[in-house]
């Protein structure tokens, strides 16, 4: 099957009128998971699907039917009711081993930027589905991010919707940027100025905590504990900010070594090494925090992505000083609803109030 597809740039789409109450199709399609969302005119949730047709996950070659196949079985029947919808994608879908590339976007990242970059694909239905485009930092050290920038634009949208950006405070911390973490298998720090994606950095922190407990000497005195030890946790967050001057390669095999000495069992061994490493994560980024005059400690941030995760870095920031972290949830509806908007593929204002 041959696909075809043109880049939508500063043209607008007409918003869609469908008979059935919806208004939008989204997808957040990453590496190994595909989930869909169905808006209404209000930019409430309906319904949503997931399936582990991640783009990585597809038959190969994908690009012959394996996406058309995975689209229809995520959506076919939401199409098959409204089939004028307008759809939307974000996530790897964009990348170059996705459906269609969809080319980084230089920070500074505004939204209206991402809208301008978004790539159209005429799908086996005849839906064109439109994928918005990642984010590159260039530099000496470029970073990348797919999926994570409609995060963050809906991560904004929650604070708009709350009305924080009107107080005095949210305006001081808006002059120094809003600090945005996606804590995840390749964790991102973003700094936010002026509604644009300004800075960021990753930290492959979830690849290597598995790649240490699956294919490393530390994983064999290793057992799965029942549930998490936070007390174990903690000890290694203190050991990374407190012992690791070194570096990350000088106290990850203090994992083994405390469990040789007796002084952590078999089942509080995963939860240290998740501390270590997610307290060196955090060290490396006070340090970059420090650089721009900045610090952990005092400051007010964003935490987007899996609760328990995310409670996991809430209770390791403490330990850097900083108490005020908030969770920030339906950051990619939100987000996704968002970029369709500015897009004029839906219409902005009927859902302004963002009630998912």
């Amino acid at each position: 099957m041959t696909q075809t597809g043109s880049t939508l740039s500063t043209q607008r789409a007409e918003p869609a009128q469908p008979a059935s109450g919806a208004a939008l199709i989204a997808l957040d399609w990453g590496t190994t998971s595909l989930r869909a969302y169905l808006f209404d005119a209000n930019g409430a949730v309906l319904e949503t699907r997931a399936s582990t047709a991640g783009i990585m996950n597809l038959p190969r070659p994908a690009a012959e039917g394996g996406f058309d196949a995975a689209f229809d079985a995520a959506v076919g029947a939401w199409l098959d009711r409204s089939p004028e919808l307008p759809v939307i994608a974000a996530g790897m879908v964009g990348s170059a081993q996705g459906w269609k590339e969809a080319p980084y976007v230089n920070t500074p990242a505004s939204a209206d930027a991402l809208v301008d970059g978004i790539v159209r694909v005429q799908t086996a239905r005849g839906v064109p589905l439109n994928i918005v485009p990642g984010v590159l930092q260039n530099g000496e050290l470029p970073n990348v991010m797919r999926g994570e920038e409609t995060q963050i634009f809906g991560a904004l949208a929650c604070a708009d919707a709350s009305g924080a950006a009107a107080s005095g405070a949210a305006a001081s911390a808006a002059s120094k940027g809003v600090l945005i973490g996606l804590p995840g298998t390749h964790a991102k720090w973003v700094m936010v100025r002026d509604a644009k994606i300004e800075r960021f950095h990753t930290f492959m922190t979830g690849e290597v905590f598995a790649a240490l407990t699956e294919h490393t000497i530390l994983g064999r005195t290793m057992v799965t504990p029942d549930r998490p030890d936070t007390d174990a946790f903690l000890r290694g967050v203190r050991v990374a900010r407190d012992e690791g001057q070194a570096g990350v390669l000088a106290t990850i095999f203090s994992t083994r070594t405390l469990g040789l000495t007796a002084q952590l069992t078999r089942e509080q061994q995963p939860d240290y090494l998740s501390g270590l490493l997610i307290g060196h994560e955090l060290s490396g980024l006070d340090a970059v925090l420090a650089q721009q005059q900045s610090t952990l400690a005092g400051r007010s941030l964003q935490l987007i992505g899996n609760e328990a995760l995310c409670e996991r870095y809430r209770l390791a920031l403490e330990q850097f000083g900083s108490h005020r972290a908030e969770l920030v949830r339906h950051a990619t509806e939100r987000g996704l609803w968002r970029i369709a908007a500015q897009a004029g593929l839906v219409d902005e204002a009927s859902g302004a109030a963002q009630a998912i």
